[in-house]
């Protein structure tokens, strides 16, 4: 018997645990992308697919409906993968392993991939189903969203003849999202030699934090691992002399770090000891609220190669990561309450050469934008670095004349009894990236409410996607 065999609506919930079954990570989207493909075969519906792995499925208008504007239903592929600690699926080789939990819907150990396997799941019940009024669809599924909106940005859009496009990437029911920020992957390649040592290596490790999407909880003021970590090396150098042997934290660069680690060789255990003790306290008073987990430790190190950073290296690391700027950089002066310009340092790895450290930066002013680039890579620049840009996506910006959003409003208000939502947000949608290949576009995004996204303890909301869903074929029944 399948998990959410017993879930309503049947065929929503049918493909979304279809599309678990396959692993469907960023960079990992082959396998899920010809899944989409044969499905379009099996049914005769016009079908592309691109070397990028980026899909199209285009259904005609059903009777009634031949001579309306066809409707755009957009999703992407790709997922995060994030897990427990204590969990053992390769996510690169291995499907989710679904449960309920009352009204929620969650992956044992994982990230679920509601975001944003919910829209494909959506889409695949609306492309299959021949009751279902709407005109002309295409149904558009893009790949690496999770790492730049890569897919998005490679995409041919010469066969999409609509200009009104439902975008299923939110995460909370209610909200018309209809603007969000710009963003580019941003990583700082910073230059490293090594020499022999000798003497005792300690692992430094900041843990116990809450994470999360720097898009959507980067004004929560949660802890952020690798910003703390820069924090705990800025103060052991006050006090000691200590050589690095590496840094690490993180995995994603849209992912608020929840763990940061650094090993370093340093003759003062009585000062590395006090140091860890005195920022343990003081995180814990700082973040009681945020990350009430958080927590600094020590441990003596085993397997160490004899080698470690020399005094300049490391001076040079310490710096970057003591000036690195790290979170809100400022607030909208327009929209009350929603962050205009941020960056998150998701990634910190030691290579043979080089710690690389790579941010998501995003915002809604471009100008800003390329303020925080000038100082990454004036900062980078200080210790012989490089910036290296990839994924730059463009901001989505608010159309005040939309027939799609005013046609969705009417709806909402028919089967909520109340007006929805409507607002910008800090996070990148692909909106953006389609709005500029596509002049005229009219997006509105939507999606049922999903819990913890990027993390382990992903919750998607039963009772929300059936909402929605209702709500999804009254839009394309309207759509006429």
């Amino acid at each position: 018997m399948r998990v959410l065999e017993q879930l309503e609506p049947s065929r929503v919930f049918y493909y979304f645990e279809e599309l678990c079954k396959i692993p469907h990570g960023s960079r990992n989207t082959k396998a899920i992308s010809d899944y989409c493909v044969e499905f379009a075969r099996a049914r005769g519906l016009e079908c592309h697919q691109d070397a990028a792995n980026n899909v199209i499925i285009v259904k005609g208008a059903t009777p009634g409906y031949e001579s309306a504007e066809p409707v755009i239903l957009q999703g992407h592929l790709d997922m995060v993968c994030e897990k427990a600690p204590e969990c053992t699926l390769d996510m690169e080789k291995e499907g989710l392993e679904l449960a309920v939990d009352g009204d929620q819907v969650y992956a044992k150990g994982t990230t679920l991939g509601g975001d944003d396997g919910i829209a494909v799941a959506m889409a695949l019940a609306v492309l299959e189903s021949d009751g279902i009024c709407h005109p002309r669809l295409e149904a558009v599924f893009t790949v690496d969203e999770e790492i730049g909106m890569l897919g998005a940005a490679a995409l041919d859009v010469s066969p999409l003849k609509g200009r009104k496009l439902i975008n299923i990437d939110s995460e909370v029911e209610g909200i018309f999202t209809v603007s969000c920020a710009g963003g580019v992957v941003a990583r700082c390649d910073l230059p490293v030699q090594w020499e022999k040592a000798g003497g005792t290596v300690y692992t430094v490790t900041v843990g116990g934090l809450k994470g999360g999407h720097s898009g959507v909880e980067i004004d929560k003021g949660r802890g952020m691992g690798n910003e703390l970590l820069g924090r705990i090396l800025c103060a052991l150098s006050r006090r000691t002399e200590f050589r690095l042997v590496s840094v690490s934290g993180g995995t994603k660069d849209n992912a608020i770090v929840r763990e940061s680690s650094a090993r370093f060789l340093c003759e003062d255990a009585r000062t590395v000891k006090e140091t860890v003790e005195e920022l343990n306290s003081a995180f814990r008073q700082e973040l009681a609220s945020s990350d009430p987990e958080v927590s600094v430790t020590l441990a003596a190190c085993e397997g160490w190669d004899g080698k470690a950073m020399t005094r300049a290296s490391t001076q040079g690391i310490v710096l970057f990561l003591g000036l690195s700027p790290s979170g809100i950089q400022a607030m909208s002066q327009d929209i009350p309450g929603l962050v205009q310009s941020s960056l998150n340092l998701g990634i910190l790895t030691t290579e043979e050469d080089q710690v690389v450290a790579a941010y998501c930066v995003r915002s809604s002013v471009a100008s800003q934008k390329e303020m925080m680039l000038d100082r990454l890579a004036l900062l980078s620049g200080q210790i012989g670095g490089t910036l290296h840009l990839s994924g730059d996506y463009p901001a989505w910006e608010y159309r005040k004349d939309s027939p799609l959003r005013q046609v969705m409003e009417g709806v909402f208000k028919e089967q909520y009894g109340r007006a929805p939502k409507v607002e910008a947000i800090h996070a990148g949608l692909e909106c953006g990236l389609l709005s500029g290949k596509m002049p005229g576009l009219d997006c509105v995004s939507i999606g049922p409410d999903l819990t913890k996204i990027h993390t382990a303890q992903e919750r998607m909301s039963i009772s929300s996607v059936q909402r929605v869903w209702t709500f999804l074929l009254e839009v394309l029944k309207r759509c006429r």
